[in-house]
Protein backbone atom coordinates (compact mmCIF):
# COMPACT_ATOMS: atom_id res chain seq x y z
CA UNK A 1 0.00 0.00 0.00
CA UNK A 2 2.74 2.50 1.04
CA UNK A 3 6.26 1.53 0.90
CA UNK A 4 9.62 3.59 1.56
CA UNK A 5 12.78 1.80 0.97
CA UNK A 6 16.20 4.17 1.68
CA UNK A 7 14.35 7.46 1.52
CA UNK A 8 16.69 10.26 2.53
CA UNK A 9 15.89 13.99 2.96
CA UNK A 10 18.19 16.91 3.64
CA UNK A 11 17.24 20.12 4.30
CA UNK A 12 19.91 22.72 2.93
CA UNK A 13 20.28 26.24 4.51
CA UNK A 14 23.67 28.12 2.92
CA UNK A 15 26.58 26.07 4.62
CA UNK A 16 24.45 23.63 6.88
CA UNK A 17 22.74 20.04 5.81
CA UNK A 18 20.79 18.99 8.11
CA UNK A 19 19.63 15.19 7.45
CA UNK A 20 15.85 14.16 8.44
CA UNK A 21 15.88 10.86 6.91
CA UNK A 22 18.51 8.65 6.41
CA UNK A 23 18.09 5.43 4.85
CA UNK A 24 14.75 5.09 6.19
CA UNK A 25 12.62 2.14 5.33
CA UNK A 26 8.73 1.34 6.26
CA UNK A 27 6.10 -0.83 4.84
CA UNK A 28 2.69 -0.37 5.68
CA UNK A 29 -0.04 -2.92 4.30
CA UNK A 30 -3.37 -2.00 3.25
CA UNK A 31 -5.81 -2.08 6.41
CA UNK A 32 -3.29 -1.50 8.95
CA UNK A 33 -3.45 1.51 11.79
CA UNK A 34 0.19 2.41 12.21
CA UNK A 35 1.12 5.16 14.90
CA UNK A 36 4.60 6.88 14.53
CA UNK A 37 6.41 8.25 17.30
CA UNK A 38 9.91 9.49 18.51
CA UNK A 39 11.42 12.55 19.86
CA UNK A 40 10.66 16.03 18.45
CA UNK A 41 13.50 16.33 15.39
CA UNK A 42 13.53 13.07 14.90
CA UNK A 43 11.93 13.28 11.54
CA UNK A 44 8.13 12.51 12.05
CA UNK A 45 6.78 15.31 10.47
CA UNK A 46 9.13 15.32 7.45
CA UNK A 47 8.27 11.52 6.53
CA UNK A 48 4.82 12.40 6.92
CA UNK A 49 5.20 15.38 4.82
CA UNK A 50 6.55 12.85 2.36
CA UNK A 51 4.02 10.30 2.72
CA UNK A 52 1.61 12.95 1.68
CA UNK A 53 3.01 14.09 -1.21
CA UNK A 54 3.67 17.50 0.32
CA UNK A 55 7.48 17.56 0.47
CA UNK A 56 9.77 15.78 -2.21
CA UNK A 57 12.85 13.67 -1.39
CA UNK A 58 16.67 13.56 -2.26
CA UNK A 59 17.06 9.73 -2.95
CA UNK A 60 15.44 6.23 -1.88
CA UNK A 61 12.10 4.96 -3.53
CA UNK A 62 8.37 6.03 -2.36
CA UNK A 63 5.69 3.36 -3.94
CA UNK A 64 1.94 4.79 -3.21
CA UNK A 65 -1.00 2.12 -3.76
CA UNK A 66 1.61 0.56 -6.49
CA UNK A 67 2.43 3.64 -8.16
CA UNK A 68 6.27 5.15 -7.88
CA UNK A 69 6.19 9.21 -7.07
CA UNK A 70 9.70 9.63 -8.09
CA UNK A 71 9.95 11.97 -11.05
CA UNK A 72 5.58 12.71 -11.11
CA UNK A 73 4.98 15.87 -11.91
CA UNK A 74 3.27 18.60 -9.90
CA UNK A 75 -0.49 17.59 -11.59
CA UNK A 76 0.27 13.92 -11.04
CA UNK A 77 1.46 14.30 -7.54
CA UNK A 78 -1.85 16.26 -6.56
CA UNK A 79 -4.10 14.27 -8.44
CA UNK A 80 -2.24 11.03 -6.34
CA UNK A 81 -2.53 13.44 -3.45
CA UNK A 82 -6.41 14.28 -3.83
CA UNK A 83 -7.18 10.71 -5.19
CA UNK A 84 -5.50 8.52 -2.36
CA UNK A 85 -5.02 10.34 0.62
CA UNK A 86 -7.13 12.26 3.62
CA UNK A 87 -5.20 14.91 5.94
CA UNK A 88 -6.17 15.06 9.94
CA UNK A 89 -4.18 17.98 11.31
CA UNK A 90 -3.33 18.68 15.37
CA UNK A 91 -5.01 22.27 14.68
CA UNK A 92 -7.86 21.42 12.63
CA UNK A 93 -7.64 23.89 10.06
CA UNK A 94 -11.47 24.49 10.12
CA UNK A 95 -12.76 27.40 8.02
CA UNK A 96 -14.06 29.55 11.14
CA UNK A 97 -16.53 31.65 8.87
CA UNK A 98 -18.03 28.38 7.10
CA UNK A 99 -20.77 26.19 8.53
CA UNK A 100 -19.88 22.36 9.01
CA UNK A 101 -21.27 21.08 5.53
CA UNK A 102 -19.61 24.17 3.97
CA UNK A 103 -16.07 23.71 5.51
CA UNK A 104 -16.11 19.52 4.23
CA UNK A 105 -16.71 20.81 0.98
CA UNK A 106 -13.92 22.81 -0.01
CA UNK A 107 -11.68 20.09 -0.64
CA UNK A 108 -14.50 18.30 -2.39
CA UNK A 109 -15.02 21.55 -5.05
CA UNK A 110 -11.38 20.76 -6.43
CA UNK A 111 -12.23 16.98 -7.40
CA UNK A 112 -14.77 17.84 -9.63
CA UNK A 113 -17.49 16.30 -8.09
CA UNK A 114 -21.31 17.24 -8.76
CA UNK A 115 -23.19 19.17 -6.37
CA UNK A 116 -25.44 16.49 -5.83
CA UNK A 117 -22.29 13.80 -5.77
CA UNK A 118 -20.51 16.47 -3.29
CA UNK A 119 -23.84 16.48 -0.59
CA UNK A 120 -24.22 13.16 -0.39
CA UNK A 121 -20.17 12.70 0.47
CA UNK A 122 -21.05 15.63 3.26
CA UNK A 123 -23.85 13.76 4.76
CA UNK A 124 -22.64 10.65 5.53
CA UNK A 125 -19.02 11.99 6.09
CA UNK A 126 -20.95 13.71 8.99
CA UNK A 127 -23.16 11.18 10.12
CA UNK A 128 -20.06 8.81 10.32
CA UNK A 129 -18.55 11.02 12.87
CA UNK A 130 -21.89 11.59 14.55
CA UNK A 131 -22.37 14.85 13.67
CA UNK A 132 -25.34 14.70 10.98
CA UNK A 133 -27.30 17.09 13.13
CA UNK A 134 -24.61 20.14 13.21
CA UNK A 135 -24.39 20.66 9.20
CA UNK A 136 -25.35 23.94 9.92
CA UNK A 137 -23.38 24.64 12.92
CA UNK A 138 -19.70 26.52 12.70
CA UNK A 139 -16.91 25.61 13.85
CA UNK A 140 -16.15 28.37 17.02
CA UNK A 141 -19.93 26.27 18.39
CA UNK A 142 -18.22 22.78 18.49
CA UNK A 143 -15.68 21.49 21.51
CA UNK A 144 -12.52 20.67 20.39
CA UNK A 145 -13.47 17.36 20.11
CA UNK A 146 -16.36 18.26 17.43
CA UNK A 147 -13.91 20.11 15.76
CA UNK A 148 -11.62 17.51 15.39
CA UNK A 149 -14.29 15.30 14.07
CA UNK A 150 -15.58 17.44 11.79
CA UNK A 151 -11.73 17.45 10.36
CA UNK A 152 -11.55 13.79 10.22
CA UNK A 153 -15.14 14.25 8.27
CA UNK A 154 -13.58 16.19 5.76
CA UNK A 155 -10.84 13.53 4.77
CA UNK A 156 -13.29 11.00 4.90
CA UNK A 157 -15.38 12.74 2.41
CA UNK A 158 -12.93 12.18 -0.39
CA UNK A 159 -13.08 8.64 0.24
CA UNK A 160 -9.19 8.21 1.02
CA UNK A 161 -7.00 4.92 0.75
CA UNK A 162 -4.80 6.50 3.43
CA UNK A 163 -5.75 8.11 6.44
CA UNK A 164 -2.64 10.34 7.34
CA UNK A 165 -2.88 12.03 11.17
CA UNK A 166 -0.64 14.54 12.26
CA UNK A 167 -1.30 14.63 16.55
CA UNK A 168 -4.91 14.52 16.20
CA UNK A 169 -5.44 14.25 19.60
CA UNK A 170 -2.42 17.07 20.48
CA UNK A 171 -5.15 20.01 21.34
CA UNK A 172 -7.23 18.05 23.28
CA UNK A 173 -8.26 16.52 26.98
CA UNK A 174 -7.89 13.17 27.65
CA UNK A 175 -11.25 12.04 27.50
CA UNK A 176 -11.68 13.93 24.06
CA UNK A 177 -8.18 12.60 22.85
CA UNK A 178 -9.61 8.74 23.63
CA UNK A 179 -13.15 9.79 21.81
CA UNK A 180 -11.09 10.80 18.42
CA UNK A 181 -9.23 7.78 19.00
CA UNK A 182 -11.45 5.21 18.77
CA UNK A 183 -13.64 6.76 16.38
CA UNK A 184 -9.82 6.49 13.92
CA UNK A 185 -10.40 2.53 15.16
CA UNK A 186 -13.84 2.30 13.72
CA UNK A 187 -12.59 3.42 10.24
CA UNK A 188 -10.06 1.62 10.35
CA UNK A 189 -11.71 -1.30 11.06
CA UNK A 190 -14.15 -0.62 7.85
CA UNK A 191 -10.74 -0.81 5.79
CA UNK A 192 -9.02 2.55 5.57
CA UNK A 193 -5.57 2.56 5.72
CA UNK A 194 -4.06 5.11 9.01
CA UNK A 195 -1.26 6.63 9.53
CA UNK A 196 -0.66 8.62 12.91
CA UNK A 197 1.91 10.62 14.32
CA UNK A 198 1.68 11.07 17.93
CA UNK A 199 3.53 11.73 21.43
CA UNK A 200 0.89 9.41 23.40
CA UNK A 201 2.36 6.28 24.18
CA UNK A 202 -0.67 5.08 25.42
CA UNK A 203 -2.94 5.86 22.00
CA UNK A 204 0.71 4.56 19.88
CA UNK A 205 0.32 1.12 21.68
CA UNK A 206 -3.49 1.28 20.41
CA UNK A 207 -2.59 0.72 17.47
CA UNK A 208 -1.67 -2.86 15.16
CA UNK A 209 1.90 -1.24 14.47
CA UNK A 210 4.21 1.72 16.12
CA UNK A 211 7.13 2.65 14.53
CA UNK A 212 9.89 4.99 16.36
CA UNK A 213 11.99 7.09 14.90
CA UNK A 214 15.36 9.10 16.20
CA UNK A 215 17.47 10.69 14.10
CA UNK A 216 15.64 9.76 10.92
CA UNK A 217 16.38 5.80 11.09
CA UNK A 218 13.40 4.08 11.75
CA UNK A 219 14.97 2.58 15.44
CA UNK A 220 12.02 0.08 16.63
CA UNK A 221 8.74 -2.16 14.98
CA UNK A 222 6.48 -2.87 17.89
CA UNK A 223 3.88 -4.99 16.84
CA UNK A 224 0.49 -4.63 19.27
CA UNK A 225 -2.46 -6.82 19.26
CA UNK A 226 -5.57 -5.40 17.34
CA UNK A 227 -7.43 -2.62 18.87
CA UNK A 228 -10.65 -3.94 21.25
CA UNK A 229 -12.75 -1.26 19.74
CA UNK A 230 -11.62 -2.21 16.40
CA UNK A 231 -12.30 -5.90 17.12
CA UNK A 232 -15.87 -5.00 18.62
CA UNK A 233 -16.97 -3.00 15.64
CA UNK A 234 -16.11 -5.54 13.06
CA UNK A 235 -17.78 -8.19 14.87
CA UNK A 236 -21.09 -6.04 15.14
CA UNK A 237 -20.50 -5.24 11.32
Amino acid sequence: MLSMKDLNKVYRTHMIETHALRGFDIHVHEGEFVTVTGPSGSGKTTFLNIAGLLEDFDGGEYVLDGVDVRGLSDDKRSRLRNEKLGFIFQGFNLIPDLNLFDNVDVPLRYRGFSRAQRKERIEHALAEVGLASRLKHYPAELSGGQQQRVAIARALAGTPRVLLADEPTGNLDTQMARSVMELLEQINARGTTILMVTHDRELAQRAQRNVHIIDGYVSDLVHHKPSLVGDAVAEAA
